[in-house]
C-alpha cells in the first residue's frame, strides 16, 4: 500500500525586542550571557508580581500577521497554559489560545514541483521558557537551570496540515524565516535556538482524505534536522502502518547522532493544558487604525521580490531565490544593478553570477556576513564592466576581486595598480599574431594540414608574447584570420 504524508509545522520564533514580554528585564543572548542575569520577580514567577504587555512585540507580531496574509483579530486573549517543566518557573506559560492575535494566513512556497501556497492557520503571542544545561560529572546526572531566556517574547505562527513531504516542509520553514528576516522580527539564527521547527507528521493510504495519528518532532533547530527528523518520521510511520499496526500519537525528540526519533512522553491535548484566561492581564484590544498604518509600512517581502527579480532582470528562479531569502544580500544586488543600463538585463545576470559564485565563495571562506563586507556594490558592479567590456579577462578580475575582499580598494585602482587592464589594439595585436606564425611554422602548417587542435597552442604562443594581456577574442578573430590566408 502506498502512503501519503500529511504536515504540519508550528513554528516558534524569539522577537526581536530590547525586553521581554511582560517586565523590562533586558533580552540577552542566551547562548553568550553568563546564566540567570536578566532575570527579574516577574519573570522568575515570584507570588505577587503582575506582567505588562510589551506594546513594541505587538506591534512586531502584527506586522508579521499582515506578511503572512492574515486576519488580525482587533481583540484577543491572553491564556495561562499549566504544565510543569523545570525551566517554567511559573507552572504555567502566558500564551494564547481560543482567541489568538491573527488567523488564517497565506504562504508561497517553491519545491521542484513547482508553487504551492500553505494555510496558516493562527499567528499567537506567548514567552519563552527558560533553559536547561543538563550535566554529567562524577558520576552524576544533574540539569541547571538558566532564566535569562524565560519570558523573551515569543511568536508562534502554526501552519494547517497541507505540506506532504520533507522538501515541502524545508521551503515552508526557509520562507518563514525569511519573512521574519525581512521584518527585522526575528535574526533567524537558527544555531541560537531564537527559531524553533515541531513538526507534526502522520501518514495515510494514498488518496484517502482522513487524517492518520500524529506524532510531534519538538525543537529542531536545523533545516537539515527538519529534513532528515520529517523523512525518518514517515519511513517508520509508513512501515508500521504496512505490517497492520497503530502508530501512537505521542512527543518526540530527535538524535542527530543516530539519525532517529524517540519517544519523550505521550502527546498532550489542548485539555491537558487546562487553559484559561490570564486574571493578570486583560483582553489585548488594538487601537484604531494601528493595523492599517502597520500594513502599509510593509517593506516587499521575500516571494514578490523573487518574482520581481525574474521578470525585472531576466533571472533564473534558482538565482532570483538565492538573492531574495536574505534581504540586506538582495539590496546590495539591486545596489549593484544600474537601471538606467541599456543591458540592464545582461548586466544584472553578470553580477548575480559574480555575487552568488566568486563573492559567496570568499565570504564563506572568510566566514563573514553582508554587514562585514568591505566590497560596495557600485565597486563590484565596476568589476564586472571591466570584464564584460573587455578592459580585463576573467582569470584577473577573480585576483582582483580577491584584493577588494581583503582592502575594500576599488577595481579601477587595483587594475591600474597592477597593470593589468588588457590590450585590445587590433593592430598589435595583428602584429604579435603575425610573430607567433612566423616563429613556428610546422604547427602552421599542421594547422592548414587539417589538426584543427593546433590552433589552440598558436594560441598560447600569442598571449605568451602579449604576457596576458592582450584581449583573448580579439586574439582568436586575428589568429583565425591569419591563418586562413
Amino acid at each position: 500500500m502506498e502512503f501519503e504524508p500529511v504536515i504540519g509545522l508550528e513554528v516558534h520564533a524569539e522577537l526581536v525586542t530590547k525586553s521581554k514580554m511582560f517586565c523590562s528585564c533586558t533580552v540577552v543572548d542566551s547562548t553568550l550571557a553568563a546564566p540567570n542575569i536578566a532575570v527579574c520577580p516577574i519573570c522568575s514567577g515570584m507570588p505577587g508580581t503582575l506582567p505588562v504587555v510589551n506594546r513594541t512585540a505587538v506591534e512586531i507580531a502584527i506586522r508579521v500577521a499582515l506578511a503572512l496574509e492574515c486576519t488580525v483579530n482587533p481583540t484577543s486573549i491572553f491564556a495561562r497554559k499549566n504544565y510543569f517543566y523545570p525551566d517554567l518557573p511559573k507552572g504555567y506559560q502566558i500564551s494564547q489560545y481560543e482567541d489568538p492575535l491573527a488567523v488564517n494566513g497565506n504562504l508561497a512556497i517553491q519545491t521542484s514541483e513547482g508553487g504551492q501556497v500553505i494555510r496558516v492557520r493562527r499567528v499567537h503571542l506567548e514567552e519563552d521558557t527558560g533553559k536547561l544545561t543538563h550535566v554529567e560529572r562524577d558520576g552524576k546526572s544533574y540539569s541547571l537551570v538558566d532564566l535569562n531566556r524565560a519570558g523573551v517574547p515569543l511568536l508562534e505562527i502554526v501552519s494547517e496540515p497541507d505540506i506532504h513531504s520533507a522538501e515541502a516542509a524545508r521551503a515552508y520553514g526557509e520562507a518563514l524565516r525569511a519573512v521574519l528576516r525581512y521584518l527585522g522580527a526575528n535574526t533567524g539564527d537558527m544555531e541560537k535556538g531564537v527559531i524553533r521547527f515541531e513538526a507534526n507528521v502522520s501518514v495515510r493510504p494514498k488518496g484517502t482524505t482522513e487524517l492518520g495519528i500524529r506524532t510531534e518532532v519538538k525543537n529542531l533547530n536545523s533545516f537539515r534536522a527538519m529534513d532528515r527528523a520529517i523523512a525518518y518520521e514517515i519511513a517508520r510511520q509508513s512501515k508500521i502502518l504496512s505490517e497492520g499496526g497503530v502508530v501512537d500519537q505521542e512527543t518526540l525528540g530527535w538524535s542527530e547522532a543516530r539519525g532517529a526519533t524517540y519517544s519523550q512522553r505521550s502527546k498532550e491535548d489542548a485539555h491537558d493544558y487546562r487553559y484559561f484566561p490570564e486574571p493578570d492581564l486583560p483582553p489585548l484590544v488594538l487601537e484604531d487604525g494601528w493595523v492599517d498604518r502597520l500594513s502599509k509600512g510593509l517593506p516587499e517581502l521575500p516571494h514578490a521580490r523573487l518574482v520581481r527579480f525574474m521578470h525585472q532582470y531576466g533571472l533564473n528562479e534558482d538565482n532570483a531565490w538565492r538573492l531574495t531569502t536574505d534581504r540586506e544580500l538582495a539590496d546590495y544586488f539591486e545596489q549593484a544593478v544600474d537601471p538606467k543600463s541599456q543591458n540592464v538585463v545582461a548586466d544584472a545576470k553578470l553580477i548575480s553570477n559574480w555575487i552568488l559564485g566568486d563573492l559567496f565563495s570568499l565570504m564563506n571562506t572568510a566566514g563573514i556576513t553582508m554587514d562585514e563586507l568591505k566590497v560596495a556594490p557600485r565597486e563590484l558592479a565596476g568589476l564586472v564592466k571591466m570584464v564584460s567590456d573587455g578592459q580585463i579577462n576573467q582569470s584577473s578580475a577573480k585576483g582582483v576581486l580577491s584584493e577588494m575582499f581583503s582592502s575594500g580598494r576599488s577595481a579601477v585602482d587595483i587594475v591600474d595598480a597592477r597593470g593589468l587592464k588588457q590590450v585590445s589594439d587590433e593592430s598589435f595585436i595583428s602584429d604579435l599574431v603575425r610573430q607567433a606564425l612566423s616563429e613556428n611554422p610546422k604547427e602552421v602548417a599542421s594547422y592548414k594540414a587539417g589538426k584543427m587542435g593546433i590552433a589552440n597552442f598558436l594560441f598560447g604562443q600569442v598571449m605568451k608574447k602579449a604576457a596576458g594581456k592582450a584581449n583573448p577574442q580579439v586574439v582568436r578573430a586575428e589568429l583565425e584570420r591569419q591563418l586562413l590566408q
